[in-house]
């Protein structure tokens, strides 16, 4: 998909995680599905990773803002990206809980949080 591209993240030669990008409109991009294997955790890589994506879609699409959707009771994951400059738009959005490409959840009334990002674009 034009638009749409999937980063990975290597150790050496070894392919510890992963992020999609897409662009949204002329101003933003959305970033999701982003992972770094369990097991290396805690060690910076997933901050690391995230500021390559951030620079990414900063200078191959020109965009000033990075979207994302986080499921509003995963308060550590929050707090987690607001400590690296997402804010809290206050817009929620549903679950998709009758897709089932996206599994049944366990618990009901799920909902997604939208944060954002500031992406200065240098000229």
């Amino acid at each position: 998909m034009d638009g749409s591209v999937i980063l990975l993240c290597l150790l050496g030669d070894e392919i510890i995680g992963s992020v999609h990008l897409e662009k949204v409109g002329a101003a933003a991009a959305y970033m999701g599905m982003l992972v770094i294997r369990p097991v290396l955790q805690g060690r910076g890589l997933g901050s690391r990773f995230m500021e390559a994506a951030e620079n990414f879609v900063r200078s191959e699409w020109r965009v000033a803002r990075m979207q994302m959707q986080v499921i509003t009771l995963r308060h550590e994951l929050i707090a987690y990206y607001q400590r690296r400059g997402y804010r809290r738009t206050g817009e929620t959005r549903p679950f998709p809980a009758s897709d089932p490409k996206f599994g049944q959840p366990k618990v009901g009334g799920l909902m997604f949080e939208v944060l954002e990002k500031s992406l200065p674009v240098s000229p």
